[in-house]
């Protein structure tokens, strides 16, 4: 039996209709993952291209955490991390925040640059460091820390959340982990120091 041309195109342009009727397959999208904080390392790692890129013979002279009520906790971990890098060639000190987050004006996701300031080279008691001195990360230093702390968290009442801070001082011959129950060594309600070289419990308190 032959088909004629209006045949064959009715026969086409059902079969395009049906093709087009036929049901798309539809694409899941991944779930938003919620914010996720770093370790102390991994902070400064974030922010040390920016610093470089700012002055090439910056090195950092202290990391600290924030924590932010926003984001969940984890252990060892922050949303937030400030690395203050300082510069002999431009005679200045910049901070450089990493957070997870966009926060009030003062909390920018990502990494973003601080003012300049100006630095004439070591004063007091606190000094710059080598990167490749810092052999452990925050997730250690909790560790060597909670060895020391079992008296203190035995104690009744709620604890402050954990706190961390790294710098040089002229006290030890290595940088050092401050981990800190509590926002700042002068306030918080127990401290152990660690060495962020060698791994080591320097002090804590008794």
């Amino acid at each position: 039996m032959r088909f004629s041309f209006l045949t064959f195109a009715v026969v086409a342009f059902l079969c395009t209709v049906g093709c087009s009727d036929a049901p798309k397959e539809e694409v899941k999208k991944e779930p938003v993952k919620p914010p996720a904080p770093i370790t102390g390392r991994q902070g400064f790692q974030m922010t040390y291209p920016s610093a470089r890129g700012w002055a090439s013979d910056a090195v950092p002279m202290r990391v600290q955490s924030l924590n932010l009520e926003s984001v969940k906790l984890e252990t060892a971990k922050a949303p937030v991390w400030q690395v203050t890098y300082v510069s002999a060639s431009k005679g200045a000190m910049r901070a450089y925040t990493w957070s997870t987050v966009e926060e009030g004006t003062n909390i920018h996701k990502g990494v973003f640059g601080g003012a300049q300031d100006k630095w004439a080279g070591p004063s007091g008691q606190e000094r710059s460091f080598a990167s490749s001195e810092v052999n452990i990360d925050t997730p250690e230093a909790l560790e060597k820390a909670l060895t020391k702390a079992d008296t203190y968290l035995k104690k009744p009442g709620q604890k402050p959340v954990v706190n961390f801070l790294l710098q040089q001082t002229t006290r030890f011959n290595e940088p050092v982990w401050i981990v800190m129950w509590g926002n700042s060594p002068g306030t918080a309600e127990f401290t152990v120091t660690v060495g962020a070289t060698s791994g080591k419990v320097l002090t804590f308190d008794q």
